[in-house]
């Protein structure tokens, strides 16, 4: 499985730990993003974008890393999408279009190499969105590109891909150039809109200021040996997670688990985590906080965040039952006993809900709740057995 479906289902170890250790749940976090909403139109996609808004989605966040750095070339998940192709056609039974396929994807990935490294993506000299013919070549590419890579992260859909489509239509005529002919024009404008759109806004800010050195395209992490995950960008200490939803006016807990998630997982503090955030591409909207705040608008018990890592890794390592799966029947008791352990300790004199130290009234009665804020999660807390 992966971070991101561990932290869907409710059963798995890994939500559970989160769920219990963010004693304020997500309201005031979500308070304060709808305070950074941007108020402007959203770019909104053609009726020719339809289901293809996940390819979409895939193209600009290879777009957006581009623009701040290109040390690590194309995207891990398209090279790996091409290579598959020949398991694939020995599992579900040999045909022309595999090979088809195979050929012209590599025959994309030089193209693509060969484009980035021309056009100079990361030169903070030039403005981020090139000369609109050169983005809307660009963009082909990597609709193509995000097309490969579903067969590597979801292979069962591939087969529905306009690629695959054409490839069994016409396995003799599919060649680099009929496969760059397949996205409809209205995905390609949905992808330059949305680039020409990041020059103005935050996005565009930050890369101004940061050095191609200090980003990391699709970083993965010290955990993700135990579960997969891989986050877009992080640029000079801010994580960043590319979103070209349409539904801006939601943060789902999963998002937001996520965002906490990747900076658990960086055990070793490899990559300097010093803020998280979200960029909304069709809004132009870079919200992020400093991690210290991120924490601390969910309550987490354990403020430190070296004590959370360490907690999460021992959470991750554990051999009884992967973090990111619901446990069965006879994993439950490890995992529960795994749990127990790991609970934040709450000592005398500390807040019963968030456990930070209570400062005691010089009068009346010893307090149990550092605020009204943790007087009134107390007892939804107490109902799902997250609080003694």
């Amino acid at each position: 499985m992966s971070l991101t479906q561990g932290l869907t289902s409710p059963r798995t170890p890994l939500r559970r730990f989160l769920d219990r250790e963010l004693s304020a749940g997500v309201r005031r976090l979500r308070a304060s993003y709808w305070a950074q909403l941007p108020t402007t139109p959203l770019i909104w996609p053609g009726p020719g974008v339809a289901y293809e808004a996940g390819t979409v989605g895939t193209a600009i966040d290879q777009r957006l890393r581009f623009a701040f750095t290109q040390v690590a070339g194309v995207d891990a998940a398209t090279i790996m999408g091409v290579d598959d192709l020949g398991a694939t056609a020995l599992a579900v039974g040999q045909h022309p279009a595999w090979e088809a396929m195979e050929m012209v994807g590599r025959q994309l990935l030089e193209r693509l190499r060969t484009t980035v490294t021309e056009l100079t993506l990361d030169d903070r000299s030039r403005a981020l969105a090139r000369a609109e013919e050169e983005e809307e070549d660009l963009a082909r590419l990597l609709l193509a590109a995000a097309w490969y890579a579903l067969n590597f992260r979801n292979p069962l859909a591939f087969p529905l891909t306009p690629l695959c489509k054409a490839a069994f239509a016409d396995p003799a005529g599919f060649t680099l150039a009929a496969l760059l002919a397949l996205p409809h024009r209205d995905l390609v404008k949905d992808v330059v809109a949305q680039v020409q759109a990041a020059e103005t806004g935050g996005l565009g800010r930050l890369r101004a200021t940061t050095e191609p050195q200090l980003c990391q395209p699709g970083p993965t992490f010290d955990g993700s040996a135990y579960i997969a995950a891989d986050a877009d960008l992080i640029a000079d200490g801010l994580l960043i997670d590319f979103k070209s939803t349409r539904r801006t006016e939601r943060f789902a807990l999963p998002m937001i688990l996520q965002l906490l998630g990747y900076t658990l997982m960086d055990f070793t503090d490899r990559y300097l985590i010093d803020r998280v955030g979200v960029y909304l591409t069709r809004a132009k909207a870079l919200i992020f906080w400093p991690i210290e705040d991120y924490l601390a608008l969910l309550g987490a018990r354990r403020r430190d965040l070296s004590e959370l890592r360490e907690a999460f890794q021992q959470l991750l390592t554990y051999a009884g039952c992967r973090a990111d799966d619901d446990p069965l029947p006879e994993e439950l008791p490890g995992v529960e006993r795994l749990l127990a352990d790991l609970a934040a300790v709450i000592g005398p004199g500390c807040c019963r809900v968030c456990a930070q130290p209570l400062v005691e009234p010089m009068l009346g009665r010893a307090r149990v709740y550092c605020s009204s804020f943790c007087r009134g999660r107390a007892p939804s807390l107490r109902f799902h057995g997250w609080l003694a």
